[in-house]
């Protein structure tokens, strides 16, 4: 509020009456009050920055003495340089041998005809699943406990595909996120990342069109 002061000099002098002296004070107390409430109302409705994270699984390595168990319902990814994203399924092979031809590369890329049409075909059967129990969860049918349970056991099923994330030098990290958001956005529930292997890494370069080094003198 602002107040007015009126201050002395009313008398007169020489037979002329003076004018009162007059100031003004403005009360910034109301406008003190006005600013913490604004700020507590920032502060209490503000949302804060979170840091950005991305889950990912290494898988514990096995006993130097244990062999590698065989994958059947695996898909690998190795990604490599200029967004490029090679494949195959099952178990590798060098070789051909009495449980299968050796293993071939196929090619995938980041377009929505590509990749991500390439995971919704192959987890079509289980994303069925999820939205089923999502259409119960919705009318009621299923309390969240156990809607939150059962879908955390599709996506665990042993028939569904596991899939293994691999990338040599020169793939980029941007990649591999995309390659997570889209497992992600087409709820797969298990994929790895690991290291890739020398006879995996020779036939990226081969596709690559890249001569593999020669072997070290013993």
């Amino acid at each position: 509020m602002a107040e007015i002061q009126e201050g002395g000099g009313g008398g007169k002098k020489g037979g002329k009456k003076r004018a009162k002296k007059q100031s003004t004070r403005i009360d910034m107390t109301p406008m003190v009050d006005l600013a913490f409430l604004l700020l507590t109302f920032f502060v209490l409705t503000a949302t804060f920055s979170k840091p950005k994270s991305m889950e990912l699984t290494f898988p514990a390595p096995p006993p130097p003495d244990q062999k590698p168990s065989e994958i059947k319902k695996g898909i690998t990814f190795l990604l490599s340089q200029d967004d490029r994203i090679f494949y195959y399924e099952g178990q590798f092979r060098a070789a051909d041998d009495d449980k299968g031809k050796k293993t071939t590369l196929s090619e995938l890329n980041f377009s929505q005809s590509s990749l991500h049409k390439f995971l919704l075909d192959k987890n079509k059967e289980m994303q069925d699943r999820i939205r089923a129990l999502d259409a119960k969860h919705k009318n009621n049918q299923l309390p969240d406990t156990t809607y939150k349970r059962m879908v955390k056991e599709v996506k665990a099923d042993k028939e569904s595909f596991t899939y293994l994330i691999k990338t040599d030098d020169k793939a980029t990290y941007k990649n591999v996120v995309d390659v997570i958001d889209e497992l992600n956005i087409n709820v797969v529930g298990k994929y790895v990342m690991v290291d890739i292997l020398k006879p995996e890494l020779d036939l990226i370069n081969e596709k690559l069109g890249i001569a593999a080094a020669p072997a070290a003198n013993p």
